[in-house]
């Protein structure tokens, strides 16, 4: 125990070191460089208006949203990934992503003003898209009398994601050359463009729910076990498992709704975190969150960065990373 809480305290300060320091890199780097003196003269009420506006309308906030979606989305993959007892699931394995894309597309279709993707009527058209298709993968996964299987919670999830994206196609070719652009950006995964209200709703969500995942994270460590311990330690396995995708699914859900639908995070730090600090939820939940926020970060200097002045979409460079790493984990996994 001794030795996995001295790993904890050092992947903890090195996780926050870097956070720091890819967070003062972004606020200085860009097509205005602005130096460290500039940006704390910035903060404590100086500097010229453009500069104010660089500081605090465009890369505060897009640095601020890419470190809560990353933080999000990453908790609730390692969720996912303990309840189904398979270190490749993701927040996808609910549908959670297929069912807020669709949910965007539809409101595309029907809504034809840009006042349609308004902070509060996108949100909450993503949510409620991905809490319809968790229920209804929970709903088919399910057996009367019986537990829930991990595997076949997987391969339903597979199904129905399948199925909504199936939805998707037929409802893009209907959309206009320029909603299309618009929803395929967000779909694909982006933090530009929001502004101080996206980071507010989007900082209660996690307030409100990752509190109650940290608080519960021993909950969550009966639940990686087999069902018989489990069951033998008193956990109420049907109880627990529908309260934590619960959990995750309103997270993600939340991080989507903002961020987009970007692949590869709730599946990449869950994994490194148990391998910095063992499968214990107590310490492995905060170093994932933490991990998320730094692969976001960084994902998005790089991506506004590169080409420059041009910019790659965020979820581009995620995936960049994620997809061997996805297959990385795929040759080394034992089942």
């Amino acid at each position: 125990m001794e030795n996995q809480n001295r790993r904890f305290r050092t992947a903890l300060l090195l996780i926050l070191v870097l956070i720091l320091a890819i967070f003062l890199l972004s606020l200085t780097t860009g097509l205005t460089p602005l130096s460290l003196k500039d940006i704390f003269r910035i903060l404590f009420g100086g500097g010229k208006r453009e500069e104010k506006l660089i500081l605090f309308h465009y890369r505060m906030i897009r640095i601020l949203v890419a470190l809560l979606v990353g933080a999000g989305l990453s908790v609730s993959g390692m969720i996912f990934q303990t309840i189904s007892k398979n270190s490749l699931a993701s927040p996808d394995l609910l549908g959670v992503s297929a069912g807020a894309g669709l949910s965007v597309l539809l409101l595309s279709y029907f809504y034809k003003g840009s006042s349609a993707f308004g902070i509060f009527v996108l949100p909450l058209f993503s949510t409620v898209g991905a809490l319809a298709a968790a229920i209804l993968i929970y709903t088919l996964a399910s057996r009367k009398d019986q537990y829930l299987s991990p595997i076949r919670l997987i391969l339903m999830g597979i199904a129905v994601s399948s199925g909504i994206h199936s939805l998707d196609m037929i409802v893009s070719i209907r959309l206009s050359p320029e909603q299309y652009n618009r929803v395929n950006t967000w779909m694909i995964g982006s933090v530009f463009g929001n502004t101080w209200t996206h980071v507010l709703v989007l900082l209660l969500w996690l307030m409100l729910i990752l509190p109650i995942i940290f608080y519960h994270a021993m909950d969550l460590n009966l639940l990686r076990l087999s069902d018989g311990i489990a069951i033998g330690l008193g956990s109420d396995l049907k109880r627990g498992r529908l309260a934590f995708l619960a959990l995750a699914v309103m997270l993600a859900a939340a991080c989507v709704s903002v961020g987009g639908t970007i692949s590869f995070v709730g599946l990449i730090c869950p994994h490194l975190a148990r391998k910095m600090v063992g499968p214990n939820h107590k310490l492995s939940l905060p170093i994932s969150a933490l991990l998320g926020a730094l692969l976001l970060m960084s994902a998005d200097l790089i991506a506004r960065t590169i080409i420059a002045p041009r910019e790659l979409l965020l979820g581009i460079v995620v995936s960049l990373v994620g997809a061997p790493y996805f297959l990385y984990i795929l040759l080394t996994s034992k089942k």
